[in-house]
């Protein structure tokens, strides 16, 4: 069983330790959680034990928020950092992200914040360790456009790669405009969501910015994966082993498995801890929901859709299989309808 990952919380007010401690405890990675109410202690506390994840606020007395990004920095290079603060400043903001933090979240106040940020903390804790931006460790652009977009922010998103610059501006976590060189709009979009290293700074959007995406942010990542897939030649098919590995290229989507028909014995899978107990479970439901479906006349059953504390699940039903496709506790509903609508197309194929 591998190991528990590890956060670490930095805040001097014990109440708010003592609330995030509890928040935190109830992910569903259930990470060990430490708290710490002082820079010092934090940097001793890192210096003594590995950790996956360390929580910083900036408002502190003696060492503040920015001395300890400092010395995590330079001590603590592939440490992911979140920045955790009741300041509402972009400076601030501009800064921590140059000083090469993972995210920058203002303190929930909502239970739809603190729902936010649950789900963008178990993110950070679900990516493996490669490259990426730096400023966000192990991130590709898609990544860094998600955290910016569920954090509800209004910011320039500036890109820098060996291909070239390029901005992205963000209103109220909406993607409202994109530009690369002479390129604007979605082509722009499109181009950066190729880059698969650089650079990004957050710059605060002061100057208002004609809208010319209208897509949600969901949409607009899913529109341009597709793209992106049909133009991929990357991996050909006879190097392909496994049919349903490709829907890897998928964001969200950790395993599938596709079961017979007549027969839950019968399956493929890829990515599943428990294939067999998978196939019997997607094999059973889909039954289930026929049989209902029947008797209520509602017609062909097409896709169940489920909802679930550690991960969520999609179902298609097909004439001669039923494929179950598994995505992270933090894709949303919409954004998982409108995976399966792609993978449909490519399993059909």
């Amino acid at each position: 069983m591998p190991a528990r990952q590890k956060i670490l919380i930095l805040d001097d007010e014990h109440d708010i330790l003592e609330i995030y401690q509890e928040i935190l405890a109830r992910l569903p990675s259930q990470p060990e959680i430490h708290t710490a109410d002082s820079g010092a202690r934090a940097i001793a506390l890192l210096e003594s034990e590995a950790f996956n994840l360390v929580l910083v606020d900036l408002r502190m007395p003696q060492m503040d928020g920015f001395q300890v990004l400092a010395i995590v920095r330079r001590k603590f290079p592939t440490l992911r950092v979140v920045v955790m603060t009741a300041t509402e400043d972009e400076q601030f903001r501009a800064r921590a992200y140059g000083m090469g933090i993972d995210l920058y979240l203002e303190k929930p106040k909502t239970g739809k914040e603190i729902i936010n940020f649950v789900d963008c903390i178990e993110s950070m804790l679900e990516k493996n360790d490669a490259g990426g931006f730096r400023g966000v460790q192990s991130k590709t652009l898609v990544d860094i456009i998600q955290l910016e977009c569920l954090t509800q922010s209004s910011a320039i998103l500036k890109i820098t790669s060996a291909a070239g610059e390029g901005r992205i501006w963000i209103q109220k976590g909406e993607i409202i405009d994109a530009a690369c060189g002479p390129t604007l709009g979605r082509e722009a979009f499109l181009e950066m969501l190729r880059w698969k290293a650089g650079s990004f700074e957050i710059l605060p959007s002061d100057v208002p910015r004609p809208r010319t995406i209208f897509s949600s942010y969901e949409n607009l990542l899913m529109e341009t994966a597709q793209a992106m897939d049909e133009s991929d030649a990357d991996v050909a098919p006879s190097e392909e082993t496994n049919a349903l590995a490709v829907f890897a290229r998928y964001k969200g989507v950790q395993s599938a498995v596709a079961v017979d028909g007549a027969d839950a014995t019968k399956f493929e899978h890829w990515g599943a801890e428990n294939p067999d107990e998978m196939a019997a479970w997607i094999h059973q439901t889909t039954r289930a929901m026929r049989t209902l479906g029947d008797r209520l006349e509602a017609g062909q059953l097409e896709q169940i859709e489920a909802l679930g504390p550690q991960r969520h699940i999609a179902i298609l039903s097909g004439d001669a299989q039923d494929l179950g496709v598994c995505f992270t506790r933090s894709a949303t509903l919409p954004y998982i309808r409108e995976t399966m609508k792609q993978i449909e197309v490519k399993w059909a194929s």
